[in-house]
């Protein structure tokens, strides 16, 4: 009798450590270059850094993929976490904003995830917007290149805002990790 599994078999195109995503000289978030001076390069570089690998997470596979659930009731999914994370990079230019406030792009509460469904349609608009939100959020932090100045009703430090951006890639990239392995096997670095 064939035994039937939902766990798939591991895959990696790394030959150096096959448990890792690729092989380090293939990393395209391993450069040559030194390492960038001064705190705002620094933290502009980890941003860079887990943008780009949540970006790998969620290279190669198809719609229905991206917007595969984890398990029950978690509503979580690759597509969902660039959903959110495009959802993120608005709310922090809220927090730096004096204005009103921009309107939520998928809705209130889990939106993000909770209508995340897995059609080509809505992975492309998910793709398209968080570059464009990215993009929004860095075109409006360039004008406060003093981490310490403080913005917003608020009055948060630029410093705290650009920490809390790496803190929500790089835990995001952990559920990501997850994720793609339940997905396909393939296991993260």
């Amino acid at each position: 009798m064939e035994r039937v599994t939902e766990q798939p078999a591991r895959w990696t195109e790394a030959t150096i450590y096959p448990d890792m995503w690729v092989d380090p000289d293939d990393d395209p978030r391993n450069t040559s270059e030194v390492s960038p001076d001064g705190e705002l390069a620094t933290l502009q570089d980890y941003l860079t850094s887990y943008r780009m690998t949540l970006r790998m997470k969620c290279e190669g596979l198809n719609a229905e993929q991206l917007g595969r659930r984890s398990v029950p009731p978690s509503t979580m999914s690759l597509l969902g976490l660039l959903r959110h994370l495009a959802e993120g990079e608005r709310a922090w230019r809220n927090w730096i904003s004096d204005g009103d406030p921009l309107p939520q792009l998928y809705g209130e509460g889990d939106a993000a995830f909770n209508c995340a469904v897995g059609e080509q349609a809505a992975v492309e608009d998910a793709y398209v917007a968080l570059a464009r939100e990215q993009a929004a959020t860095d075109a409006a932090l360039a004008e406060h290149p003093d981490l310490s100045e403080r913005l917003g009703k608020d009055r948060i430090a630029v410093r705290e805002l650009m920490v809390h951006r790496i803190e929500e890639y790089a835990r995001h990239c952990g559920h990501a990790d997850l994720l793609r392995e339940r997905i396909d096997g393939r296991v993260g670095q």
